[in-house]
């Protein structure tokens, strides 16, 4: 664990026995000089990429771990609001911090701070669709100011030693220039690229641009990641084929089925399974947040891997409305008795 964390993680959480990480012996990819085992990676997703959840899916085969994204601004100003999202485990490497914000200078002192905290790769996150953050010109905001884009890669890796990647969408309905963003990145020392295949206006409606992530494959030699309507295995053998890009990135596809980093599809996973993640997840989130925060926490993921089952509404409020962790636990394991019993 690091030294800068407040959040004690225990021991018995750093390696789990029911969980298998698939890779292979040779990388599939680099981002600047740090190999990637494997082509599958969970999506930053603010409120989901947190620490027990994050830390599943890398046990699962996630090649990589990226925290949830936090304001340049935080950072600088108010860094214990950030904290509990710059938290990770020794065994999550490589790590990526990912930062937002729509100012070379600002963005470059706050990267400088988080390098303090000694992450592999910082992340620029041009994605964001929030109308809150793109109005401050920020998140998919920043697509509209290539210069910044040049000047923030250009500043960012000019000081630091470690690798800077950019997470892009396709840019606005009357500017789609995600091809000249890409290139921008790579021209100023960008080390990898994860493009989100919809438009800021899509938001995550509507279908996946697959083509465009081939063409940003296309027009630049760093690595590429695709994101978008990625639900399944064969999803995941789609994209790369289509597009050519190495790697895939899953956010609202690994919600439910975090099992999909072992490539295994949701109704491949036996219910034994289900449940020691969900009691693992469970107790890796009491861990962090504390008893009480941490079961309301986890409620959202809790009624996403148990949504495939088709449980009774009441019977689904009852579990999800439990406010001890020991209560929770008694009702998961009667519901999960009558799930068997058919």
């Amino acid at each position: 664990m690091k030294k800068h964390e407040h959040h004690q993680i225990s021991e018995v959480f750093k390696t789990s026995e029911i969980y298998e990480t698939k890779t292979s012996e040779t990388s599939t990819f680099h981002v600047g000089p740090i190999p990637i085992y494997g082509d599958i990676i969970l999506a930053p997703m603010d409120g989901y990429s947190d620490w027990p959840f994050r830390s599943l899916c890398r046990e699962l085969g996630s090649a990589m771990s990226y925290t949830e994204f936090v304001r340049d601004a935080d950072v600088l100003n108010r860094p214990h609001y950030v904290e509990s999202k710059l938290t990770y485990t020794e065994d999550e490497r490589p790590i990526v911090y990912q930062i937002y914000g729509s100012n070379a200078e600002e963005i470059l002192a706050a990267a400088l701070r988080l390098r303090e905290h000694e992450p592999d790769i910082i992340d620029i996150n041009m994605g964001c669709p929030k109308n809150s953050i793109t109005n401050r010109g920020a998140g998919a905001g920043l697509m509209r100011s290539p210069r910044e884009v040049a000047r923030i890669f250009e500043m960012l890796t000019r000081a630091l030693d470690i690798p800077i990647t950019g997470k892009i969408r396709l840019g606005w309905e009357d500017r789609q220039n995600y091809v000249e963003i890409a290139q921008i990145i790579e021209e100023n020392g960008g080390a990898l690229v994860a493009v989100h295949a919809r438009t800021k206006e899509q938001g995550y409606k509507g279908e996946a641009n697959w083509d465009a992530i081939a063409e940003v494959v296309q027009a630049v030699s760093i690595p590429v990641i695709g994101n978008g309507d990625v639900q399944t295995v064969a999803d995941v053998r789609a994209m790369k084929n289509h597009t050519r890009c190495e790697g895939v990135m899953i956010g609202r596809g690994a919600r439910g089925n975090p099992w999909i980093f072992s490539h295994l599809d949701r109704d491949e996973v036996p219910l034994p399974k289900v449940e020691k993640t969900m009691l693992t997840h469970l107790s890796r989130s009491l861990e962090f947040y504390g008893p009480e925060r941490g079961l309301v926490l986890f409620r959202k993921f809790a009624a996403r891997y148990l949504s495939p089952y088709g449980l009774p509404a009441d019977l689904r409020k009852k579990i999800l409305t439990r406010e001890e962790p020991g209560e929770f636990r008694e009702l998961l394991a009667v519901t999960i008795q009558g799930i068997e019993r058919g």
